[in-house]
């Protein structure tokens, strides 16, 4: 006998878990679409002879009853070009017991068949009642390069049941940003990366003599401070952030503190490090427990602003200057702001410091918050973080002015011997 199943909440956990198909934007997979062997240039992909058939018929089927809307590609922080698509089928095309359902889609660049890559994803489907209401939402992802492609789309059940779609994606950029330097060639396509705390490539630096030393400080919390969990949407930007600044070649040794201020505690540190260790910081940020009421912060009134306070204040005067702080992370919005009497006790400092205050919807909340207060008490530089193109205009100013005020302070201490 079937097992019985509540259609809203079967329609629900498939909403949830599908949506984690859209990986490089997110994180990881539940149910995530692999790229096939042989797919790309001068490669043999070897699928069924009906899909085949499917894909090169261009004709829409709908044997098994599906609704497919494609996803146009967008930018994501990550600098690569993210497209996709959303299916919708009723869950009572998919009643009764241990079906299993196959997706099969090419993307084609424009004028290059050759190269055309192959995706398949299979998703096993837990038992449904004969009347079952509702519908299962899934979702798939896909990276390009600019250009154009087309993608050829089918999916069948076990009875051989096919729906097919066929579609066309444009990704470019528009004529002022034509400079940005995306992290994928133009017409290529890609999976999508599946781990944001991926290992970052080794990277060719600068010799020691002009290289830099930076200090990261940067708090990863979401865009809403009640939000009980970190969004993957808000890890993907932060961390996107550090893979910017980690993939400077001008600087040879990285300080990272990573911080939770609805926490109060700093989750991960790494000192003097010759790169950014993503995996570490990945499995640290785990500890986070944002759901959790502590009883006892909840009685200090100002425990934010005296942690916060302290974090600044600690990690500005330690007696190894960087040649830049960095504060990083979305607003911090404290209950009282941060003392300027505490603030002096830094004394004068001899490197810039910046703040990247990542913003989702900076019209909602366009005031300026602790960290932006301290940094301007500094005589510091804040950018606003809404989009990628902010991401990328920001670190090149911040560099330029890296590498500007090393430079005069150098002049002045030659002048001065």
């Amino acid at each position: 006998m079937p097992q019985k199943t509540n259609p809203g909440r079967f329609s629900h956990f498939w909403r949830t878990g599908i949506l984690w198909v859209t990986a490089g934007l997110y994180g990881g997979s539940l149910f995530a679409q692999v790229q096939m062997l042989g797919s790309g240039p001068a490669g043999a992909v070897r699928i069924f002879n009906t899909d085949a058939a499917v894909l090169e018929s261009q004709e829409e089927r709908q044997d098994l009853p599906c609704t497919v809307v494609p996803i146009k590609a967008l930018l994501g922080f990550d600098m690569r070009f993210h497209a996709g698509y959303d299916v919708v089928v009723p869950l009572r095309e998919l009643a009764g017991n241990d079906d299993l359902l196959t997706m099969v889609f090419r993307v084609v660049p424009e004028n290059r068949p050759d190269d055309a890559v192959y995706f398949t994803q299979r998703i096993k489907v837990p038992s449904i009642e004969e009347d079952a209401k509702g519908d299962a939402y899934l979702q798939g992802s896909f990276d390009v390069g600019e250009g154009k492609y087309r993608v050829d789309w089918l999916m069948r059940d076990r009875a051989e049941r096919v729906c097919s779609s066929f579609w066309d994606v444009d990704a470019s950029l528009p004529s002022r940003d034509k400079q940005l330097d995306l992290n994928i060639r133009p017409h290529a396509v890609e999976a999508t990366e599946r781990e944001p705390f991926r290992d970052e490539p080794p990277v060719e630096r600068e010799p020691s003599g002009e290289s830099l030393n930076v200090k990261v400080l940067i708090n990863f919390a979401p865009q809403n401070s009640r939000a009980a969990t970190l969004q993957p949407l808000d890890t993907n930007a932060l961390v996107s952030i550090l893979r910017s600044i980690a993939r400077e070649p001008r600087i040879k040794r990285f300080s990272i503190v990573a911080f939770n201020l609805q926490e109060q505690r700093v989750i991960y540190r790494q000192d003097n490090a010759d790169q950014v260790d993503f995996p570490r910081l990945g499995d640290a940020l785990k500890s986070l427990n944002l759901g959790t009421v502590d009883l006892k912060r909840l009685s200090q009134k100002r425990g934010d602003t005296e942690f916060l306070t302290k974090l600044i204040t600690d990690e500005m005067s330690v007696s190894e200057k960087p040649d830049a702080i960095i504060f990083a992370g979305p607003k911090a919005m404290v209950a009282e702001g941060i003392p300027r009497e505490t603030l002096k006790e830094v004394g004068d400092l001899e490197y810039p410091v910046f703040y990247m205050n990542y913003n989702f919807n900076p019209q909602a909340n366009p005031w300026r918050d602790a960290i932006g207060n301290a940094v301007k008490f500094f005589k510091g530089e804040e950018y606003t973080i809404s989009r990628p193109r902010d991401l990328f205009y920001a670190w090149k100013d911040i560099m330029g002015r890296i590498v500007s005020f090393k430079f005069t302070r150098r002049s002045a201490d030659s002048m001065s011997r």
